[in-house]
């Protein structure tokens, strides 16, 4: 498949939906040296990964970010995440920077457990993140951490959403799975957590944390496609509870770093059992226009 045919399916999904565009809440833009870093450890296939893992969307920044706008991706995140200390500031400072010269992506920090987190979340929150990101599975840090005390804190009273990579796959972590999050949550019952990958491949879990939590969302991000599917299938008994919380369901792709085309991951959604296009058009537009957007772009109309 061409970029051309690639662009061409995903413009051809949200137009016989009705809407705008869609907004992809799970995107990775980095500093070149981290990104390279990162896609050297895809292509070792190393133990976080743990299995061949081919990047479909190699290309330097600008094109990378030029496809998404060919796609009709009317707003994304630029997900940054630390694997060690004294990384996320800078980190942070880069990402703001990449904000403002690309206006359609939202403003994006992240954190790790370490004595200064909280001085620049509080920094990160005022200069106008609009999104955070935490990668327990990476970071191999315990989510509730005193360390992070003063952090979770801030993000809940600011009410910025949080993309939390806290689910056992594609391979589990010390300090990964539902447990750690729901102590988290009784801490912090107000925080819009977004857990990446639908939990997978604890995904009934997930859901119950999110029928008890009000403000917690689910993103897409690599569910449901036959990539994973053969390792960490979605259970067919949960069906009737994806459509349940379809207005707390977010597109998410995981672009660039993904081993299949960005048209197909929008296609193999439209293709889950018992999905009408009401929960379609919520899931790839609606939810995170209203989450993000509520001023702007909160419906499709």
């Amino acid at each position: 498949m061409t970029d051309e045919d690639d662009a061409a399916g995903v413009r051809r999904i949200w137009s016989a939906l009705g809407l705008p565009g869609i907004v992809d809440v799970h995107t990775h833009f980095m500093p070149k040296s981290v990104m390279d870093k990162v896609w050297n450890y895809f292509d070792s296939a190393g133990p976080l990964v743990g299995r061949h893992w081919p990047i479909t969307y190699r290309a330097d920044e600008s094109r990378r970010v030029e496809m998404l706008r060919r796609f009709g991706v009317r707003g994304f995140t630029a997900l940054v995440y630390p694997h060690k200390p004294q990384m996320a500031a800078w980190l942070n400072q880069w990402a703001v920077q990449f904000a403002r010269s690309t206006p359609d992506c939202l403003a994006t920090a992240t954190f790790y457990p370490e004595p200064d987190a909280a001085d620049y979340v509080e920094a990160a929150i005022r200069d106008g993140a609009r999104v955070f990101k935490a990668h327990i599975q990476v970071g191999r840090y315990q989510p509730n951490d005193p360390l992070l005390d003063r952090v979770w804190g801030l993000i809940e009273d600011a009410r910025v959403p949080v993309v939390i990579h806290c689910g056992s796959g594609p391979v589990p972590g010390e300090y990964t799975g539902p447990e750690p999050i729901r102590r988290l949550l009784r801490r912090y019952p107000r925080l819009r957590l977004i857990v990446a990958h639908m939990g997978m491949p604890e995904y009934a879990e997930f859901l119950d944390v999110c029928e008890r939590a009000a403000d917690v969302r689910l993103d897409t991000t690599m569910a449901f496609t036959p990539f994973v599917e053969e390792q960490m299938p979605f259970p067919t008994a949960q069906l009737p509870r994806l459509r349940h919380f379809g207005d707390r369901i977010l597109f998410g792709s995981d672009y660039p770093n993904i081993p299949y085309r960005y048209s197909d991951a929008m296609r193999w959604l439209t293709e889950l059992p018992g999905i009408d296009d009401d929960w379609l058009r919520a899931v790839f537009y609606e939810n995170a226009a209203t989450l993000f957007f509520p001023s702007k772009e909160g419906t499709r109309r």
